[in-house]
């Protein structure tokens, strides 16, 4: 990964392309926000007149006396490409441009993205945006930046990094976050990332120990292979990560040729990215400010660790009962003490009650009391975050409230606070001990989730790229084979012309399963392509007859007439295992509730690719309809290690270079010591340049 250059964000001397001498335009910001900060470095105003704002203005990049380290370029779209490609000529080694008129302004915008890029070409010159607003390095005092909201004096500094694919945002961010006590080491607006992206700017602060943790704003995956680069070296180094993403919606089409496609949209592999690579996704705004704090304290769990157990503390039943109620709709558990915590609580002189929270009423209110159980519960094993609620007495008697979670924070570290009443004092001598405190039972509910959510980042597998080549479907014979050279089995079958079905003798037994067999018919049952439970060769030769008829009437240009004969089984369950290559973040494997119910019930799994047989296992436990093939309530256990081999099986073809899609639906689960069977499968390759597709053997 090749990270942005130290001239982004801490340059000796800066060029303004542009500078305005008025106070009303957005082109004065920049050097009033440098000035008013504090920046100690040079500053050259490039404009057409003698001064800007009482300073000497210098007429171009070539009248300095000196290369500048950073030129942040304010003029239109066409001046803006020119005055890049004189940076590049001159050797400048950052550059930052505000203009628009790029990839969101259609075919003429991407031509003129596509001219910076040759701008860039063989030289060492990095380009931030365009469409940045600008960034800040508040530890160095540097803010170069068109934001209106970076004209506030005293801006908080702090350890937190903030990178935002909005420009906007950063202004937002930045006075959101100083209402919660929140310092800022740096905030970038990234752009359109035609260079420097999130990951590579993000990385080029990983060893410095100003910056403790990121905040991240993402409309989009660009760049997915150096944020993930990113987060691992944020993981290895103990800085969290926290990413506030849009695209929650299913407005996202995602044009694949299977169900995998759908239920894998684009947001479902955001999510899947993001916990891959350690980051802790929320779903509030709020929870972006307040996450950082609790994260610091929660380092991400290896992987095979049980579902995370909260224990809660309250002085106030209906307040922790809005917590409990937040993380129930996230899938956290808040769990009773065990027997030994309630003994130790009860030998406190605490009764520990019969319910889910540890309600202490208004006695909790008093130290000697909260004390001892905040004592009790952090010694507790069962327990992997204690969130103490706090009542009214946090707005009005704070140094009562919330002291002793301040004390007990100093020996406990999974420890974090709500208060259930609007307590700025509170708040705040939370936050000055580093307490992870929540305004609200949403956010407090969104960061706990986001922070037991992420998974340990995997090192980069190695995965094929495959080209832009013309594509091709198997049909179902032939994805079969493709599918016995990974390891995965399918039922017995034959691939004949419909002509013969029922005149030979087939090599395994009634009933069978009939098929059109066609590369380019993928939902056969939409084109009464199907017939099940076929007992004898009369049958047999009447379903061949019939489907070949309804496939010819539904679409008679395809001339399909070859029928698959496939042995049926009686199977525990079903489930469809999925594998894709997602343009942003690459290839993807995903397991659902298999059969034709599998897109209205969306109840899947998903993961980056290739997995491992621990991983895999994960993937299982998540989807809610396998727990019935688990033994559950008696009933007979499925081959649930078969199932786990079939996943990583699928997900190897990552590794290969001619596989865009792959999806068996349904894989049957046997009994546990039966293993699986592939029933049906999609596959699309892809094809070769100038391959005639007529030529390959339908197998």
């Amino acid at each position: 990964m090749r990270a942005a250059p130290q001239t982004l964000l801490s340059p000796r001397s800066i060029a303004i392309i542009g500078a305005s001498d008025d106070l009303s335009k957005t082109a004065s910001r920049p050097l009033r926000f440098l000035r008013g900060g504090g920046y100690e470095g040079t500053v050259y105003p490039i404009a057409r007149r003698e001064t800007v704002l009482g300073e000497r203005a210098w007429p171009s990049l070539a009248a300095l006396p000196e290369r500048p380290d950073h030129a942040f370029v304010l003029l239109p779209t066409e001046g803006a490409m020119a005055a890049v490609a004189e940076c590049a000529k001159l050797g400048i080694p950052a550059v930052t441009v505000l203009a628009g008129g790029f990839s969101e302004a259609g075919p003429e915008g991407l031509a003129r993205e596509s001219a910076l890029r040759e701008s860039l070409r063989g030289s060492e010159m990095r380009l931030l945006g365009p469409n940045s607003i600008g960034l800040a390095n508040l530890n160095h005092r540097m803010v170069l930046t068109a934001n209106a909201a970076f004209a506030e004096p005293d801006l908080p500094r702090g350890g937190t990094f903030v990178a935002s694919q909005s420009g906007s945002m950063i202004g937002a961010i930045l006075s959101r976050g100083r209402q919660r006590g929140l310092g800022f080491a740096g905030l970038v607006s990234v752009g359109a990332e035609v260079d420097l992206d999130v990951g590579s700017i993000c990385a080029s602060t990983l060893d410095d120990p100003q910056v403790t943790s990121y905040l991240l704003f993402l409309e989009t995956l660009r760049g997915a292979d150096t944020l993930r680069d990113f987060a691992a070296g944020a993981a290895a180094r103990g800085k969290p990560v926290i990413a506030y993403k849009l695209g929650r919606s299913q407005e996202a089409a995602e044009l694949a040729v299977s169900h995998t496609g759908a239920l894998a949209g684009e947001d479902d592999v955001a999510d899947a990215f993001l916990r891959d690579c350690g980051i802790a996704r929320v779903d509030t705004l709020e929870g972006l400010f307040e996450a950082p704090a609790l994260l610091q304290r929660l380092p991400i769990r290896p992987a095979g660790s049980r579902k995370p157990v909260i224990g809660v503390v309250t002085t106030t039943g209906g307040g922790a009962a809005m917590v409990v109620d937040q993380l129930g709709i996230r899938g956290i558990s808040v769990e009773a003490p065990g027997e030994a915590t309630r003994q130790r609580l009860k030998d406190a002189g605490i009764d520990p009650g019969h319910g889910r929270i540890l309600d202490l009423t208004l006695a909790g209110t008093r130290p000697e009391v909260m004390g001892p159980a905040l004592d009790a519960l952090l010694k507790a094993p069962e327990f992997d975050l204690i969130i103490a609620v706090a009542g009214s007495s946090a707005r009005f008697q704070p140094e009562l409230a919330v002291q002793p979670v301040v004390e007990a924070a100093k020996g406990g570290t999974h420890l974090a606070a709500f208060c259930v009443p609007e307590a700025p004092q509170a708040l705040a001598m939370l936050a000055a001990a580093d307490v992870p405190a929540f305004r609200t039972p949403e956010t407090c509910a969104d960061a706990v989730a986001a922070a037991f959510a992420r998974r340990e980042p995997r090192a980069s597998a190695t995965v094929a790229a495959v080209t832009d080549r013309r594509e091709r479907m198997l049909d179902e014979a032939e994805a079969y084979e493709l599918l016995a050279d990974l390891g995965v089995p399918h039922a017995p079958c034959v691939a004949i012309p419909a002509a013969q079905a029922g005149r030979e003798k087939l090599p395994f037994p009634y009933p069978v399963a009939v098929k059109v067999l066609h590369r380019d018919i993928l939902h056969k049952t939409d084109l009464g392509g199907v017939a099940l439970g076929i007992s004898s060769d009369t049958a047999l030769r009447d379903a061949a007859t019939r489907i070949v008829a309804s496939v010819a009437e539904h679409r008679p240009a395809l001339g399909a007439d070859r029928v698959l004969i496939q042995a049926m089984t009686r199977p525990l369950g079903e489930v469809l295992v999925g594998f894709r290559r997602d343009p942003q973040v690459g290839p993807i494997i995903l397991l659902a509730a298999g059969g034709i119910m599998t897109e209205i019930y969306r109840d899947r799994s998903v993961r980056l690719a290739p997995v491992d047989h621990g991983t895999a296992r994960e993937m299982i436990a998540e989807v809610r309809a396998l727990r019935a093939l688990e033994g559950y309530r008696g009933k007979p256990r499925g081959d649930m290690e078969a199932l786990a081999s079939a996943i990583v099986a699928l997900s190897r073809l990552a590794e290969r270079d001619d596989v865009k899609e792959c999806e068996i639906n349904p894989l049957m689960v046997l009994d546990e010591g039966h293993g699986v069977m592939a029933v049906d499968a999609v596959i699309r390759l892809a094809g070769f340049q100038g391959e005639d597709i007529s030529t390959v053997p339908h197998g």
